[in-house]
């Protein structure tokens, strides 16, 4: 269970469109990521399972799930920075795929469960469209000084 706590997002004008513009001709726009929300308590997005995401069988593929929380848990990350003296960078991720998908979009919640100076650990949920769980994963992002 996630604790409750709110986080103060540094950027508060970060939001799911500027997330969407500054992903434009990366993994995650090649991918079909899109923001949904971004809050102080989670950050969402969605993913299509389609020919970018599928493994040869037509299930989503574990790193596309992967790719996804990954996506999350950094931007997330960034909004919590200072970016003009700081930026953030995936550590270290685990993943855990309990359910296949093979149509339609997954969607992912990635949760701040730490905040600290120079680390922070994100869980992340990845839904299918009926809201069961295909894949959860916990992301560390260490957060590294400009210059």
């Amino acid at each position: 269970m996630i604790p409750k706590q709110k986080y103060e997002i540094v950027k508060p004008i970060f939001n799911a469109a500027a997330a969407n513009e500054l992903s434009k001709n990366s993994l995650a726009s090649h991918l079909g990521i899109e923001f949904i929300e971004i809050n102080a308590d989670f950050i969402a997005a969605k993913m299509p399972v389609d020919a970018r995401t599928q493994q040869p069988y037509g299930l989503l593929h574990g790193g596309a799930s992967v790719v996804l929380a990954e996506t999350l848990g950094s931007y997330g990350s960034a909004c919590h920075i200072d970016l003009e003296k700081q930026f953030a960078v995936g550590l270290e991720i685990n993943a855990n795929h309990v359910k296949s998908a093979s149509s339609g979009f997954v969607y992912g919640k990635a949760s701040l469960i730490h905040k600290g100076r120079k680390t922070h650990i994100w869980e992340i949920r990845i839904t299918n469209e009926a809201e069961q769980l295909v894949c959860i994963s916990r992301l560390t992002v260490a957060i590294l000084d400009k210059g």
